[in-house]
Parts: structure tokens; C-alpha cells; sequence
């Protein structure tokens, strides 16, 4: 098989785009689609994505499992994401395409293509990903054999904007352990890069959830809480390509310490929009709260938010009160520096202690 390091990503789909066209011209594929319901549903929400909308869907239409749905939802688009999308609507039958006649904001239209879905399985994918062709036959076929997989997702490699293979996303998080508390712990920590989200996952694991929340943030939230429901499970190869161009989400977000007006505004115009951290904390609870565990298992998954406020939430959590409260003042300025200096040398590095000797 080609490596996936010598080709370029465009011809990785490209390869496989004629088995489709096969399928297509013998009749398997019109009968496969006309199920009532298709095993896999694909859900694209997009707002102006023509520069790489096209890429993106060529590598899904060229997917060797053939039985999905592709369920696009465009969210007011201003440039020519509609026509694309209505192009490939008339050629492929497996796609149904959606037009809002107003912005909805990120979170609800991401939710929406999720409520729109038939499959047993649902996958998100973003507008500028691509997929290697095998990508959803490896997904299903480790999902169909172990029930206690909840999602499954391959490693990341990442792509620049002309599509080519710059480097990839590595982790070492324990999100296939057997223990819910481990699987918690390592998913709502900084370390966490989301990207198991656009994983394929189970429809009746999705429906247990509060699916992505209108606050910065909410999709860890959302893999953290899936993570409680089951195991995740990588495939160890890259069969996942995220897209680093300027325009994206996570670039914009990765170059500023804070989040902009414009950042926020992709995710919420509520007042969380000032105390994100704070969200992102009191969910983690609610989250363990709202899955049916052991208690052994509940308390457990407390102590990982405790842990987690110790090392990091403490930072994050304080700096949404300095930048949004006490920074509007002079006063408030000196009083933050001093409470920071005070926790960092004092009560911090107690606790911190004894959290490690305890572990």
C-alpha cells in the first residue's frame, strides 16, 4: 500500500473516487441508499467554506464504505458554498442538503446536522478535513466488533492549505482505558486536542449527551462526557487529515491568549461569553452527575475535576475574573497580581503536594 507520506492528499481519495462511480453504475449503491436508514451518517455544517468545501467532500464520496448519508447544512453562507453544495446534491443521491436562513451560530448548526441524521452511527466532518478512503470501513468494523467502544476515531495527520502533509497530532491520552475516571481525567485536561470528536460515534451515545453546548469550549465538554459513556478507541494510523490554514478555527484561537470578540462570537452571545472557564468546570460536574456510574467510579471522576483545578482549571478559571472583572480597574489590577502571587507561592503549591502524594 502507498504511503500516505509520498502521495499527496488529493490523490489519496482520488484513488478510490471510481469505486463509487462503479457502485453507482451497477445499482448497488441506489439500493444501498434507498434503506430506510443508512448505517452511517455524516454530518457537514459549513458557513463559507468554498475554498476547501470541494476537497473535502470529494474524500467522503470516495469512502469504500458506501453505506452513509452526507447531511450538509449550510449556515447562511455568503460566498459560493451553495451552489457547490447543490452541485454535488444533484450528482450524488446520498447527500441532503440544508440552507438556514439565518446564521445560527456554530454550536446549534453542529447540533442540527446531528438532529437531522437517520445512521446508527454519526460522524461530524468539517468543511477544510479530508479523509483517506478507508477511513469509515475501519471506524464500523471496530465499532460493530466491541460494544463497549463508544466512538472510534484514526490518528491525525495535519495538512496545510494547498493540501500537503506538514506533520501530524500525537497524544497520549488513555481514552481506551477500561476505567471511566482515566478516560475522564486525561479528556478534560489542556492536553486534550478534540480531534476524537470527528470520530465516528455511536447515534444512541450522542442521544444520551446535551450534544455541544453555545459556550467557548463545548466540545471538550462533549468528548469528556463521551468518554464517560464508553471507551474511544485510535486506529494507529493517519487516516484523519486536519487542515492548518489562517482561516481556520483553532488557528485564530492558538495565536491569542484570549479570546477575541470574534472567537467567542462562533461560539455564544450569552453572558458565559465573559466566565468561559467557569462553564467549561461547573459542565464537568454536570456531566459526571447526568452518566449512570459506580460510586466508587463517581467519586473517582471528582477527584480528576480537583486534579484538574489544581494543575490548570485554577489559571483559567482566575484569569476569566482578572481580564473581566478586576483588569476594569487599578485597583482590581493590584488586587489580582497580589491573590496570584499569594496562591502561587502559598496555598497552590500545598495542595499540589499533597494531590501528588496522595496519587
Amino acid at each position: 500500500m502507498m504511503s500516505y507520506e509520498l502521495i499527496s492528499i488529493s490523490q489519496i481519495f482520488s484513488l478510490n473516487l471510481h469505486v463509487r462511480a462503479k457502485l453507482r453504475g451497477s445499482g448497488e449503491l441506489k439500493e444501498t441508499l434507498a434503506r430506510d436508514k443508512p448505517r452511517v451518517s455524516i454530518g457537514m455544517p459549513v458557513f463559507n467554506g468554498e475554498k476547501y468545501l470541494e476537497e473535502a467532500l470529494d474524500s467522503i464520496l470516495a469512502q469504500t464504505y458506501t453505506d452513509f448519508e452526507l447531511i450538509i447544512s449550510d449556515n447562511a453562507s455568503t460566498d459560493h458554498t451553495q451552489q457547490i453544495c447543490r452541485a454535488y446534491a444533484a450528482m450524488d443521491s446520498c447527500i441532503r442538503y440544508y440552507r438556514n436562513e439565518r446564521n445560527l451560530g456554530a454550536p446549534r448548526n453542529f447540533n442540527r446536522v446531528f438532529e437531522l441524521s437517520l445512521g446508527e452511527y454519526f460522524k461530524w466532518a468539517a468543511y477544510d478535513d479530508v479523509l483517506a478512503p478507508e477511513y469509515l470501513q475501519k471506524c464500523i468494523g471496530v465499532l460493530d466488533k466491541d460494544p463497549s467502544i463508544v466512538l472510534c476515531h484514526s490518528k491525525t495527520g495535519r495538512i496545510d492549505e494547498h493540501g500537503a502533509l506538514v506533520g501530524t497530532y500525537d497524544h497520549n491520552m488513555r481514552i481506551d482505558s477500561p476505567k471511566p475516571h482515566k478516560r475522564f481525567g486525561d479528556l478534560i485536561s489542556k492536553h486534550n486536542p478534540c480531534w476524537p470528536l470527528m470520530g465516528v460515534v455511536r447515534t444512541s451515545t450522542l442521544n444520551m449527551t446535551p450534544l455541544i453546548g453555545n459556550y467557548a469550549g463545548a466540545d471538550k465538554n462533549l468528548l469528556a462526557e463521551i468518554g464517560l459513556l464508553g471507551r474511544i478507541y485510535e486506529i494507529p494510523e493517519y487516516l484523519f487529515f486536519r487542515r492548518d490554514h489562517p482561516q481556520a478555527y483553532t488557528r485564530k484561537r492558538c495565536e491569542s491568549t484570549r479570546f477575541t470578540r470574534s472567537t467567542m462570537a462562533w461560539w455564544t452571545n450569552t453572558s458565559w461569553i465573559n466566565f468561559t472557564h467557569w462553564k467549561n468546570c461547573s459542565e464537568f460536574f454536570r456531566s459526571v452527575r447526568r452518566v449512570p456510574l459506580k460510586w466508587s467510579e463517581r467519586r473517582l471522576c471528582y477527584e480528576q475535576i480537583f486534579r484538574w483545578f489544581i494543575i490548570e482549571g485554577w489559571r483559567l478559571i482566575g484569569g476569566d475574573v482578572e481580564i473581566y472583572f478586576l483588569r476594569r480597574s487599578s485597583l482590581g489590577r493590584k488586587l489580582a497580581s497580589a491573590v496570584k502571587l499569594i496562591l502561587r507561592r502559598a496555598v497552590i503549591s500545598i495542595i499540589e503536594k499533597t494531590f501528588q502524594e496522595k496519587l
